[in-house]
C-alpha cells in the first residue's frame, strides 16, 4: 500500500493574507461579543433536519402504510440524509458545532444513523480535502470514481465524452456507496497507507464501531421493514435506494459546486513536492461559493454554499458564514486574490456541467492552463 503523500505549502510571496483576514473575522466577532460555534439557530435547524430523516423512518414502523406512503416516506428522508450531512455532522466533525467536544462527537456520529462512518470521513474530510484542495492524487474527493475525470490531470476514458451525462447517474450513487463499499475499503487504506495514525487497540475498536453501526443501519433500514413488518423486499429496497439517490444527488451536486467548476484550478506540487503559494491562497484558488442571496439554499446546505469561508475557517459554524464572507471577498480584492462566485445554484450547475465537457473532451490537458 502506497504511504499518503506529503505536500508543503511554501509562502513565497510572503503574503499577510490570511494573518490579516483572521485579524478582521476575529474583530468582528469581538466586537459583537458573538461565539464562533453553533447557537440556538443551529440547534433548531439539527433538530427540523434529523425529524426530517428520522420521522418518515418512524411512520414506516409504526403505520404499515401503502407503497405510495412508503415511497413518500423514503422520499423526505432522502431530502434528510443530504441536510444532516451538509448542515449538522458537517459542522460537528470540525469540531465547529461545539466548544464541548462530546457535544461534536455525538452531533458527528449522526453521520453513522445516515449509513456512513465519521471516522474514514474526517480523514477523508479534513485532512486530505481541506489540506490538499483539488490537488491531484492527494484529494480525494476528485479521485476518479465510476469512470468520472474531475480533475484534468487523470487519464482520459474515450467514454468520459458523455460524464456531464451520466455523471448525474452516477452522484445518485454517492451515499449508497459509503453505506456497502466505500466505508470498508477507506478504514483499510488508512489503516495501512498511515493516515491513520491510531495504535493497534484504537483501530479495533474503530473496526468493531465500523461494523456494529452499518449492521445496525442494515437491520433498521432494511431487515426489519421486510422480516418483521411485513412489507414487501421490493417495495423496502425500492425505497431505501430512491431516499439514496435523492441524498446522494443533492450532497454530490452541491459538493461540486464548490470546487469543479470553471475558475477553481488544480494545481500540482513541484518535484520537491511543494505547492509554491500560501496554503489560505491555495484554497480561494480552488474553491468557489454560490449563491449567497438564496435563503433557504442556505440554510438547507449549510456551509456548503460559502465553501471559500468555511475551508478558510473550518472551526466556525457555518450559521456565522454570510456574515462574514464580505469580509473575505473585500479582504481577498485588496490582495488581489480571486473570490470564484457563481450567483446561483443553476449557474452553478451549469459551470459545473461545462467544465465536465471539457474534462471529458480532452485526451492532453496543457498542465499551463490547470
Amino acid at each position: 500500500m502506497e504511504p499518503i503523500k506529503r505536500i508543503k505549502f511554501v509562502n513565497k510571496d510572503k503574503t499577510q493574507f490570511l494573518k490579516t483576514l483572521k485579524h478582521r473575522v476575529d474583530a468582528y466577532f469581538e466586537e459583537r461579543n458573538l461565539d464562533k460555534k453553533g447557537n440556538a439557530a443551529m440547534v433548531v435547524k439539527s433538530i427540523v433536519l434529523l425529524c426530517m430523516y428520522i420521522l418518515p423512518i418512524v411512520a414506516i414502523y409504526v403505520y404499515h402504510l401503502p407503497w405510495w406512503g412508503v415511497l413518500g416516506c423514503f422520499t423526505l428522508s432522502g431530502i434528510g440524509v443530504a441536510g444532516v450531512g451538509m448542515s449538522v455532522m458537517h459542522d460537528a466533525n470540525h469540531g465547529a458545532y461545539s466548544h464541548n467536544r462530546f457535544v461534536n462527537m455525538i452531533m458527528g456520529s449522526t453521520l453513522n444513523l445516515l449509513g456512513g462512518f465519521d471516522v474514514n470521513w474526517r480523514f477523508q474530510h479534513n485532512i486530505l480535502h481541506h489540506t490538499y484542495t483539488n490537488i491531484t492524487h492527494v484529494d480525494e474527493d476528485i479521485n476518479p470514481r465510476v469512470k468520472m475525470r474531475w480533475s484534468p490531470h487523470f487519464k482520459w476514458h474515450p467514454i468520459q465524452k458523455y460524464q456531464h451525462v451520466y455523471a448525474f447517474f452516477a452522484y445518485c450513487l454517492a451515499t449508497w456507496s459509503w453505506t456497502f463499499i466505500k466505508d470498508y475499503k477507506q478504514f483499510y487504506t488508512y489503516s495501512k497507507n498511515g493516515l491513520n495514525k491510531n495504535d493497534k487497540k484504537s483501530r479495533t475498536f474503530d473496526l468493531f464501531k465500523l461494523i456494529a453501526t452499518k449492521l445496525f443501519y442494515y437491520l433498521y433500514m432494511l431487515v426489519l421493514p421486510i422480516w418483521w413488518l411485513g412489507y414487501g423486499g421490493g417495495l423496502i429496497v425500492g425505497g431505501f435506494m430512491l431516499m439514496h439517490a435523492i441524498g446522494g444527488f443533492t450532497l454530490s451536486t452541491v459538493f461540486q459546486l464548490a470546487h469543479v467548476v470553471e475558475g477553481p484550478k488544480f494545481p500540482l506540487p513541484n518535484e520537491k513536492g511543494e505547492i509554491e503559494n500560501e496554503w489560505a491562497i491555495h484554497q480561494m484558488e480552488t474553491t468557489a461559493d454560490f449563491g449567497h442571496s438564496n435563503k433557504l439554499l442556505t440554510w438547507y446546505a449549510g456551509g456548503l454554499t460559502h465553501q471559500i469561508e468555511h475551508h478558510l475557517f473550518p472551526d466556525i459554524c457555518h450559521i456565522h458564514y454570510p456574515k462574514i464572507a464580505h469580509i473575505v471577498e473585500q479582504t481577498a480584492k485588496e490582495f488581489n486574490v480571486p473570490y470564484h462566485y457563481n450567483d446561483s445554484y443553476w449557474s452553478a450547475l451549469a459551470s459545473h456541467v461545462k467544465l465536465l465537457k471539457e474534462f471529458g473532451l480532452q485526451s492532453d490537458f496543457d498542465l499551463a492552463n490547470a
